[in-house]
């Protein structure tokens, strides 16, 4: 079997990153300018490459970062699977010290491995997981589609990367995100591998 190579990235940036508002599932924000300008500039870097398909999640952020791929024609799936991670009550709310000091409680318990816990109303990574499987099962039982592009979220991004790298769901701060990041990854047939890791070189205007 030929290598399957997947370019994984996060959506470019929306006021609600600027502001420091949770968006999750359940906020579906447009990028911004720095966002559009974010999303341009990887289609300049990697328009080149012959992707057969792109993937995003159902929310406009995600589409909206790879116009430009969708523009040149290429088929385009787009799954709830890929969404964000539900921040339930949280969503569309700036956090405040109180909250905060939850929001970390929640993260230290994942970190401890008790990832069936969830932000009130919200989804664990647990149930992430679960509801992202039937998507990986499509991309790697798809093997005439020798390059795709899958455009998502960071928190969902990490839970991913855990399942086809086979760590751990404790283990996913691991795997740093910032908009419109870049992981590219090798798929043999039963192995996944990283060939770039947290990659922003397409960035560095955005970045000076």
């Amino acid at each position: 079997m030929s290598v399957k190579k997947i370019y994984l990235i996060r959506h470019g940036q929306t006021d609600f990153n600027v502001q420091g508002i949770v968006q999750g599932s359940g906020v579906d924000s447009d990028l911004n300018a720095a966002g559009r300008r974010q999303a341009a500039q990887f289609f300049a870097a990697y328009q080149h490459v012959p992707f057969a398909k792109v993937y995003t999640s159902a929310l406009r952020r995600t589409h909206q970062s790879v116009q430009g791929f969708l523009d040149l024609g290429l088929p385009h799936e787009q799954h709830p699977g890929l969404n964000e991670i539900s921040w339930g009550v949280r969503e569309g709310t700036r956090i405040t010290p109180e909250e905060d000091e939850e929001y970390h409680y929640v993260l230290q318990q994942w970190r401890l491995g008790n990832t069936s816990l969830a932000m009130l109303g919200g989804e664990s990574p647990d149930e992430v997981a679960a509801r992202q499987r039937p998507v990986i099962d499509l991309l790697v039982s798809r093997t005439e589609e020798e390059t795709v592009l899958v455009c998502m979220h960071g928190r969902a991004m990490r839970v991913l990367l855990c399942q086809l790298l086979g760590y751990p769901l404790s283990q996913m701060d691991s795997f740093e995100h910032h908009n419109l990041c870049l992981y590219k990854l090798h798929y043999t047939g039963s192995l996944f591998t990283v060939r770039s890791f947290l990659d922003l070189r397409h960035l560095q205007e955005t970045r000076s």
